[in-house]
């Protein structure tokens, strides 16, 4: 039996797992012509939605996450947990896969 995610703020990671929505990449370029689908690359670049309380170390203690809800991060091209509501896909991946965080 398949379970059914109805919104993705139900979804909440576990440990130092980080839920991301990948950036869209712009279909139009900035003399306003728009580009076919298929020569559109995906971004590395996602949203954080949610993150998770922390692992926990040897010694017991909570480790502390390296980014937040809202923030924008640099993710792998590759790996991941694919979540997928509706029409839209969402990744989970632990902290320690994030490559960078994003400060503009």
């Amino acid at each position: 039996m398949a379970t059914t995610i109805r919104s993705i703020k139900s979804l909440v990671p576990l440990l130092d797992r980080v839920l991301v929505q990948r950036i869209k990449a712009q279909t139009q370029t900035a003399s306003g012509i728009f580009l076919p689908e298929s020569t559109v690359k995906e971004l590395n670049e996602a949203k954080v939605l949610a993150v998770g309380p922390g692992g926990i170390d040897k010694e017991g203690k909570r480790v502390p996450m390296g980014v937040a809800a809202g923030d924008r991060v640099l993710i792998p091209q590759y790996g991941g947990s694919p979540v997928k509501v509706g029409e839209e896909e969402y990744h989970l991946f632990r902290d320690s896969e994030i490559l960078a965080k994003i400060n503009e």
